[in-house]
């Protein structure tokens, strides 16, 4: 049976032979992580693409092809992924050739699958950033904005947000009006315009994603092949035009692929994203959303629900407009999903939400029963 050959193999095939496994983001910390599997001969690669139980290892003597039989978990969060660094066999050893084990990942981009069992599924590990890609050919959602973010900051990746086709937007004052509204989603997060039709914004993000490994991520339609070639300088992913009346494209990448970029850093380029359920990312909706944590801080009650208890900061800031309604019906919305998701496998979360639920109930009815006694007065 005959393989296609991965991103890898064709645009950097020559640097992986010739030189060691750097380009890949190798270090002094893997290499001492890999030290027992390099003792039993094993060959350090990383994970560049990953389809059918198989996948294609970068190694410093080229890509090779390897099966994930012998490191297949029931954990779906733990099965081999594009951007892990893998220990394999060396050339011969058996035919076909295995990943033997996985090291320990330094940050992994997951979220809920579709699926009624509730599994996570992992995207990519060992990720530095995380590149948002949101059109500008259609309105702005600032809702899913905020739940690509919450992934990003608990993978432990640095998220930044482009916005892509700006030259759909020839207004220099609408851009900037659209630039601030994302701004004002994404505190701490940088937000840059781009055009790969003019080049407009390519250079900037050129330089953020130079170091390391970066994912790009957003719905299918966003422009996140167009952005690959661009920042790999060639053709290296294939892009089919978005429907004109609602912006939306076709699965341009149906597979996670790994790139070595001409200025240094690694990309993963990944399908288009129909779903983007929450995977335990409480900390990171809390980052997210941190202009509302932080005046949570200064409620006068620790467990304030900034409903209509006595001095919330969070309903002062609502009341004096320096929070919108909308911000804060998202961060609540996020919350009750990840607290959902997290309670189906976690019994004594399950356990605690029940005791909320008949707490509150009791001092409802208590209340309501109060207001009674009173009428009847």
């Amino acid at each position: 049976m005959s393989f296609p050959l991965s991103p890898v193999s064709t645009s950097t095939s020559t640097s992986t032979s010739s030189s060691s496994l750097e380009a890949h983001g190798w270090d002094a910390g893997w290499a001492e992580s890999f030290a027992p599997y390099a003792a039993q001969g094993l060959l350090p690669g990383r994970v560049v693409r990953v389809d059918r139980g198989q996948c294609d290892v970068a190694t410093a003597h080229g890509v090779v092809r390897a099966d994930t039989a012998f490191v297949t978990p029931h954990d779906p969060l733990r099965v081999v992924c594009t951007g892990d660094w893998a220990a394999v066999d060396p050339e011969g050893a058996s035919d076909p050739r295995y990943v033997r084990a996985c090291l320990p990942r330094r940050t992994a981009f997951a979220r809920s699958t579709s699926s009624k069992r509730s599994e996570g599924q992992v995207l990519a590990a060992n990720v530095d950033h995380a590149v948002i890609t949101v059109s500008l050919a259609v309105e702005l959602d600032l809702g899913r904005i905020e739940r690509f973010l919450s992934l990003a900051w608990e993978s432990g990746a640095q998220p930044t947000v482009v916005l892509s086709k700006a030259d759909l937007v020839p207004d220099p004052v609408v851009l900037s009006h659209l630039v601030e509204d994302v701004q004002g989603t994404a505190p701490g997060v940088e937000v840059v315009p781009i055009s790969s039709a003019t080049g407009e914004g390519v250079d900037t993000l050129r330089a953020i994603v130079s170091g390391g490994t970066t994912v790009l991520l957003g719905v299918s339609g966003a422009g996140k092949s167009t952005l690959a070639n661009a920042l790999v300088g060639e053709d290296v992913m294939t892009v089919q035009a978005a429907r004109d009346v609602d912006g939306k494209g076709r699965h341009t990448t149906t597979t996670r692929n790994l790139f070595v970029l001409p200025g240094g850093g690694v990309l993963i380029d990944t399908p288009g994203l129909r779903g983007v359920g929450l995977w335990d990312a409480e900390s990171g909706v809390g980052q997210t959303f941190a202009e509302i944590e932080e005046l949570a801080a200064e409620c006068r009650f620790h467990d304030c629900s900034h409903q209509a208890e006595p001095g919330c900061a969070v309903a002062a800031a609502l009341e004096d407009g320096t929070l919108s309604v909308r911000r804060l019906e998202s961060y609540h919305k996020l919350l009750r999903e990840n607290q959902r998701l997290v309670a189906k496998t976690d019994a004594r979360l399950r356990h605690e939400i029940r005791k909320d639920w008949k707490r509150k109930g009791a001092e409802g009815r208590a209340a309501l029963a109060f207001k009674r006694e009173g009428r009847l007065r």
